[in-house]
C-alpha cells in the first residue's frame, strides 16, 4: 500500500489552505488543475492593487506599461531556465493561438512534411488545415518515445536537403498524464525519424522518403507546464506553445511561444501584417518593413498588456507559496506535490472492489506511477459494475457534483488519447461521432455499453490528500455501499442543483426500451421495431406476437430445434399483409386481416406445450412455398383463431411458451463477450423487448416494472435450453453458448425474465388501445 509522504511542511500549507479558503466556504473539492488551476486569492488582490497604484495603457503610449511587459518577457525566459540569446518570446491569446502561430509561418520548404503524435491536443489536429500543401502523417507516442531514429545516419550530414519537416507532441499528455520523454528533442533534430508515421494527406502523386528534410520540433508544453519544469538549456525545442492560466489560474486570455534562434530561421515572411508588427505600410504602394526585433513582427495590434502586467503576480506568488529549497526548485517541488498525490489516488483505486471481487475502476496509464519524469499530476479512469459493465463517465460527473467536487469527463479534446486508452477502431470513432451524434463536450457517454470517454482527475499544488479522500469516499458510498436504484433516485432528486448539461443527462440515467420484436411466426425471425417506432398492444402481449406457426403433416408444431433453417424466414409486418421472405429473391404473403383469413379456411387444432390450440389453414399456396424453401413435405401454416390461457393465471396468451414477453438485458448479453456482433448475441435469445440496465443480470432481481407507464408484473427467470445455442443471422449452432451461461450462473441456466402486463382499469367504458414506444422510460418498482 502506498503511504502519502506531504511535500510542504505544515506551515506552507497552512499558508497554501489560508489562500484557497473559498473552496472550505462552498463546500468544493477542485480536482480540474488540467484544464485550469485556481488563482490565490492574494495574487488577485495583489494584482488589482497594481492597476490602482500605476497608470497602465497602451503600450504605443505608455513606456511603463512596455517596462512591465518586458518584465514579464524576462520572467517568463527565467522561469524556463533561458534566455533572450537562445529563445524570443511572443505573446499569444494562449497555447492554441502558438500552435495556430507556428502552423501559419513555418517554411517547409519544397518537400517538407508536418507530423503529428496520436495523443495530442485537438488545437493540433487544427494544424494541419494550415499545412495542407505538404504531407501531414501521424505517429504513435511509441514511435516519437521509442528512441528508434537513426536507421537513416544523421540527417545533417545528409546534403541536397529540399525542406523543413516539423514534428508536434505534447509534453504531457492531457487525458492520462503520461509524459513523452524530452531526451527525443535533440535525437530527432540530428536523427530525423525513422519512420514518417500513417500518412494522412500528400500533395505528390507518389511517396516519396523524408530523410532529406532538416527535422524541427514544435512541443506543446500546456499541460506540462503547469505542474512540471522545463528546463530549455537542457531540453531545446525549436517551439514552446503554453497557457499561462494553467499554470497561475489567473489571467486567462494570454499564452506565449517560445521560439528557439534555429526555430526563427525557417519562420517564413508573414502573409499578413497588424499594428505594432512594422516600421511602415504605404496605403499608396504596396511598401512595408517589418520590425527588426522578432517577436514584434508576430505581436498584431495591441497586446492584452493588463494581462501580461498581471502575469508578474502569478510568478510572485508561485515563488512565495511553494519556496524553492536548497534542493528543489519551485516547480520541482509541485511536480513532486501532485505526482505524490496521484500515486496515492492510484493506489488506492486499484485496491477498491465489489463483494464479487471485481475491481471498480479501470485505469488508463502507460507506466504507473512509479516515476514522475514519466507520469504527471493526472488519473484517469472509468467505473464498472459488480458484473464488470461500465458506468458512463455523465453519471459520475452527476455523483461527483451532488458531493461539491469538480472534476472532468469526456475525451478532454484529446480525441487520438482517448482512442489508444479506449482500444477504440477507426469503426467505433465512427460510430460515437457520425453515426451516434455524438460531438466533443456531451455526456453521452456509452454505446452499446462501451465508454466514449473517461474520468479525469488532475492536481495543483493547492491539492490536498483530504480532497483526494473526499473523492475516494464518494467512490465507495455511491458504487460500493449503494444500489444502482437508490443512486438514480438519488441523482434525480437533487437533479436541480446540477448544471444545465448534468441535468439532461440525468433524463438518461433510467434504462429505456431500445428495442421490440415481434415474432408473426412461431420459431421464425423477428420483425423489429427501433428507435423511434411504437407499436400496439393487444391482451396477448405484442400485436401480432405468434399468431402464426408452421406445422408438419402431424399436425405438431415445427420448432428450430428440429429446423433450424426457419431462422432464416423473415417476416415483414405491411398495411395489410405478412410478407414471407426466405433469402433474396423468394416471399409470399397472407392476410393480416383475421376476417380476410377466415374466409374460406379450414378450421385444425394443432398444441403449443401440450395446450391444444385452435387455428385456421392459411392455405396451399404458402403451404407449398414452406415446403419447398424449408426442404420438407407437408408443411402448413396455421394462425391462432382462438383464446389461449395460461394455465397458471388465466392470462392471455398467442402461441408463445410460457409468458407474454420475454424481457431481455443488452448488459446481460454483453457480459458473455461472445466473438460475434453484440446485436447477434442478442437474437439467440429471441426476447421481445430489449433494455440496457448498465448492469448484467440486474434484471433477474426484478418483482414489477413499468415501461413508458405500462406496468408488467415479472413472471420468473426464463430457464433456457439449447435453441440459444442458433444463430438466427445464420442458423448455425454453437453449443458454447450455454456452457457460457452455466458458467457465469454457477450452473443455472436463467437468461432473461417472463413479464406480463397488468391489465388496463376495467371501470372505463372503452379501454384505449396502448403502445409501446421505443425509448420509453423503464422504472423498476
Amino acid at each position: 500500500m502506498t503511504s502519502y509522504r506531504p511535500e510542504f511542511s505544515a506551515s506552507e500549507q497552512s499558508q497554501i489552505d489560508a489562500e484557497f479558503s473559498r473552496l472550505a466556504s462552498n463546500k468544493s473539492v477542485y480536482l480540474d488543475h488540467a484544464g485550469t488551476t485556481l488563482y490565490a486569492e492574494s495574487q488577485v488582490t495583489a494584482a488589482a492593487e497594481q492597476l490602482q497604484r500605476n497608470v497602465i495603457c497602451n503600450p504605443h503610449t505608455c513606456r511603463l506599461t512596455g517596462d512591465f511587459v518586458d518584465q514579464v518577457r524576462f520572467k517568463i525566459l527565467e522561469f524556463f531556465n533561458t534566455t533572450a540569446e537562445d529563445y524570443h518570446v511572443i505573446f499569444t491569446a494562449n497555447a492554441t493561438a502558438a500552435l495556430s502561430l507556428v502552423a501559419e509561418n513555418f517554411d517547409f520548404g519544397s518537400s517538407g512534411e508536418f507530423h503529428f503524435c496520436q495523443e495530442n491536443h485537438t488545437s493540433v489536429l487544427g494544424m494541419r488545415e494550415r499545412v495542407r500543401e505538404n504531407g501531414i502523417y501521424m505517429l504513435r507516442e511509441n514511435e516519437i518515445s521509442g528512441g528508434k531514429h537513426k536507421a537513416n545516419g544523421k540527417v545533417h550530414e545528409v546534403s541536397g536537403k529540399t525542406g523543413n519537416s516539423l514534428l508536434t507532441f505534447s509534453a504531457q499528455c492531457n487525458f492520462s498524464g503520461y509524459k513523452i520523454p524530452l531526451e527525443v528533442i535533440e535525437q530527432i533534430q540530428i536523427d530525423g525519424l525513422a519512420k514518417p508515421g500513417k500518412e494522412l494527406w500528400s500533395s505528390l502523386g507518389e511517396k516519396k522518403k523524408n530523410m532529406h528534410n532538416d527535422y524541427y520540433i514544435c512541443l506543446d508544453a500546456a499541460s506540462f507546464v503547469a505542474t512540471s519544469p522545463l528546463d530549455l538549456q537542457k531540453y531545446r525545442p525549436d517551439y514552446v506553445c503554453l497557457s499561462f492560466y494553467k499554470i497561475f489560474g489567473y489571467p486567462t486570455g494570454v499564452g506565449a511561444l517560445l521560439v528557439s534562434r534555429r526555430g526563427a530561421e525557417v519562420f517564413q515572411k508573414r502573409r499578413f501584417f497588424g499594428g505594432g508588427t512594422i516600421n511602415y505600410a504605404y496605403p499608396h504602394a504596396m511598401d512595408y518593413q517589418l520590425r527588426e526585433t522578432f517577436h514584434q513582427r508576430y505581436e498584431d495590434g495591441t497586446l492584452p498588456f493588463l494581462s501580461i502586467v498581471g502575469l508578474l503576480e502569478g510568478f510572485r506568488t508561485l515563488e512565495r507559496l511553494v519556496p524553492r529549497t536548497d534542493e528543489f526548485s519551485t516547480m520541482e517541488r509541485i511536480s513532486r506535490h501532485v505526482f505524490g498525490l496521484a500515486k496515492y489516488l492510484e493506489d488506492q483505486l486499484r485496491q477498491l472492489h465489489h463483494p464479487n471481487g471485481e475491481p471498480l475502476v479501470k485505469l488508463y496509464n502507460k507506466v504507473g506511477y512509479q516515476d514522475k519524469s514519466r507520469q504527471g499530476g493526472i488519473v484517469a479512469f472509468n467505473v464498472r459494475t459488480e458484473s464488470g459493465s461500465f458506468v458512463g463517465f455523465g453519471e459520475i460527473a452527476c455523483v461527483a457534483a451532488l458531493h461539491g467536487i469538480l472534476l472532468r469527463t469526456g475525451c478532454f479534446c484529446n480525441i487520438g488519447a482517448c482512442q489508444y486508452y479506449l482500444g477504440l477502431d477507426e469503426d467505433a470513432l465512427d460510430a460515437i461521432y457520425k453515426r451516434a451524434g455524438r460531438i466533443c463536450g456531451d455526456y453521452f457517454d456509452l454505446i452499446d455499453g462501451q465508454p466514449t470517454g473517461a474520468v479525469r482527475v488532475s492536481f495543483g499544488y493547492m491539492t490536498t490528500i483530504q480532497d483526494v479522500d473526499k473523492l475516494l469516499q464518494m467512490l465507495r458510498s455511491s458504487y460500493l455501499a449503494t444500489k444502482p436504484l437508490q443512486r438514480i433516485q438519488f441523482i434525480e432528486e437533487q437533479a436541480e442543483q446540477l448544471p444545465p448539461l448534468l441535468k439532461e443527462r440525468v433524463q438518461l440515467l433510467r434504462p429505456k426500451l431500445l428495442q421490440m420484436a415481434i415474432y408473426p411466426v412461431k420459431s421464425c425471425a423477428a420483425f423489429k421495431i427501433e428507435l423511434p417506432g411504437s407499436w400496439p398492444l393487444t391482451d396477448q402481449g405484442l400485436k401480432y406476437d405468434r399468431e402464426w406457426m408452421i406445422v408438419d403433416m402431424n399436425g405438431m408444431a415445427l420448432t428450430q430445434k428440429r429446423c433450424t433453417e426457419l431462422c432464416l424466414i423473415r417476416p415483414v409486418i405491411k398495411v395489410d399483409q405478412l410478407e414471407l421472405q426466405f433469402g433474396e429473391n423468394s416471399t409470399i404473403s397472407v392476410p393480416l386481416s383475421l376476417d380476410d383469413q377466415a374466409a374460406d379456411t379450414a378450421k385444425c387444432v394443432s398444441k403449443v406445450c401440450r395446450q391444444p390450440v385452435e387455428g385456421l389453414d392459411c392455405g396451399d399456396r404458402v403451404a407449398q412455398w414452406l415446403s419447398e424453401n424449408l426442404g420438407m413435405e407437408g408443411l402448413r401454416l396455421l394462425r391462432q383463431s382462438g383464446q389461449r390461457n395460461s394455465s397458471k393465471d388465466q392470462q392471455k396468451l398467442s402461441l408463445v411458451n410460457q409468458a407474454q414477453f420475454l424481457l431481455l438485458n443488452k448488459s446481460s448479453v454483453r457480459s458473455l463477450q461472445f466473438e460475434e456482433p453484440l446485436d447477434e448475441t442478442v437474437d439467440r435469445f429471441r426476447a421481445n423487448i430489449i433494455i440496457d440496465t448498465g448492469s448484467a443480470f440486474e434484471e433477474l432481481t426484478y418483482k414489477a416494472l413499468s415501461i413508458g407507464g405500462i406496468q408488467f408484473q415479472v413472471e420468473g427467470p426464463c430457464q433456457r435450453c439449447d435453441m440459444i445455442c442458433i444463430n438466427q443471422r445464420t442458423g448455425e449452432r454453437s453449443p458454447e453458448t450455454l456452457t457460457t451461461i452455466s458458467r457465469l450462473q454457477k450452473g443455472r441456466m436463467r437468461f432473461g425474465i417472463y413479464i406480463t402486463r397488468i391489465p388496463q382499469d376495467t371501470k372505463e367504458l372503452e379501454p384505449k388501445e396502448q403502445h409501446m414506444t421505443c425509448g420509453d422510460v423503464v422504472l423498476v418498482e
